[in-house]
C-alpha cells in the first residue's frame, strides 16, 4: 500500500478513535446482584465533548443494548424484545445526560450467573458508533427464609386463586444484606412480582403475618435500636412504609382473633411532615415511590460532572 493510502487509513481511523473520545458512554447500576425477575433499571451517561450540539432520541435504534454472560456458558443472552428509548433531545457540548431504562423485561435472565450489557450510541450524521465499556453484574438466588401459600377471593362458581408470599435474602453493597419480597402463584412456578424490601442487619430475625385480608405484615431489624415495618398487599403493592424504635420496649406483631395485625411495643418515628406539622392529606403515602422519569429521562437538566 503506498504512503498516501496509509496516511488516508491512519487519518481515518484517528478520527473515529477521535469521534469516540470526545463523546463517551457509561452504564452504571445501583448494585451488582439482582434476583431472577427483579427489575435491573441502569442509567446510561451520555458525555459531549466534540464542540457541537447532538440531536439525539429520534429513533428507536439510536442507543441499543447487548448482553452476554460472562461464566463458563460465555454467550449471547437472547433479547425478548428491543429497550423503549425513542425521545428525541438536543445534547450541547460540555454537557452530560443520562437516559434511564430498565433491562429485565427485555432480556432473558433466566438462570443465575455472571452478566455483561454494553450499550451502543448512534449519531446522526456521524456514520458510526459509540460503544461503552461492558458493565458487569450477576443473578443470583438469594436465600429463602419463609415463604407461605394463600388464596384471593375469587368470584362466584370459580375455584380460588392462590398465590404465595416468599421472602428472600442476599447480599446487598459492601456485604450488607438486604430483604426482598418475591410474590409467585401457588404452586411458586411463576413469578409475578418481585420488590427489594430493604437492608436487615445479620442478626434480626424478620416477623411475617397474614391478616384477615391476605396482607403480608412484615416487621424486621434494620438498625442498632431501628425497625422497619411494611404492608404489602397481594399484588406487591406497598400499604404501609413506617420507622419504629425500640424506646422501652421492643416493636413487634400482634395478630388479634378477628384477624387484624398490628405493631405494638417500641415508639413509632413521626415523619418530617408530621414532625414540622405540614399537612399531608394531598401528599403521597410515607415510602410511595417517587415520580417515573419522563420518556427521555434527558435534559432538562443533565446531571452534573462527577
Amino acid at each position: 500500500m503506498t504512503r498516501i493510502g496509509l496516511a488516508w487509513l491512519g487519518a481515518f481511523f484517528g478520527g473515529v478513535v477521535l469521534a469516540s473520545a470526545q463523546v463517551t458512554v457509561e452504564i452504571r447500576l445501583d448494585q451488582d446482584q439482582f434476583l431472577p425477575g427483579e427489575t435491573i433499571p441502569a442509567a446510561v451517561r451520555i458525555t459531549n465533548r466534540s464542540g457541537q450540539t447532538l440531536a439525539l432520541g429520534d429513533s428507536d435504534d439510536w442507543l441499543t443494548f447487548s448482553v452476554e454472560r460472562r461464566d463458563e456458558r460465555e454467550s449471547i443472552v437472547p433479547k425478548i424484545g428491543e429497550v423503549p428509548v425513542r425521545g428525541p433531545f438536543e445534547l450541547e457540548t460540555s454537557k452530560i445526560a443520562t437516559k434511564r431504562v430498565d433491562l429485565a423485561p427485555y432480556f432473558n435472565f433466566g438462570t443465575v450467573g455472571r452478566y455483561a450489557v454494553v450499550a451502543t450510541l448512534r449519531i446522526p450524521g456521524w456514520d458510526r458508533e459509540i460503544t461503552s465499556p461492558p458493565r458487569v453484574f450477576q443473578i443470583i438466588n438469594g436465600t429463602r427464609m419463609w415463604e407461605r401459600e394463600f388464596g384471593l377471593a375469587a368470584t362466584s362458581g370459580q375455584p380460588p386463586e392462590t398465590r404465595r408470599y416468599i421472602l428472600q435474602q442476599a447480599n446487598y453493597l459492601r456485604g450488607q444484606l438486604r430483604l426482598y419480597l418475591r410474590i409467585t402463584d401457588g404452586p411458586g412456578l411463576r413469578t409475578l412480582k418481585v420488590l427489594p424490601i430493604g437492608t436487615i442487619v445479620s442478626f434480626s430475625r424478620p416477623e411475617p403475618q397474614l391478616d384477615k385480608s391476605s396482607n403480608l405484615h412484615l416487621l424486621y431489624q434494620n438498625g442498632p435500636r431501628s425497625f422497619s415495618y411494611h404492608v404489602f398487599n397481594p399484588d406487591g403493592e406497598v400499604v404501609t412504609d413506617e420507622i419504629y424504635d425500640y424506646l422501652g420496649s421492643r416493636p413487634r406483631l400482634r395478630v388479634d382473633d378477628e384477624g387484624n395485625v398490628k405493631v405494638i411495643g417500641g415508639v413509632r418515628r413521626r415523619t418530617p411532615a408530621e414532625i414540622v406539622g405540614v399537612s399531608t392529606t394531598n401528599a403521597p403515602p410515607t415510602g410511595a415511590p417517587d415520580k417515573p422519569d419522563s420518556p427521555t429521562d434527558v435534559p432538562p437538566p443533565p446531571d452534573s460532572q462527577p
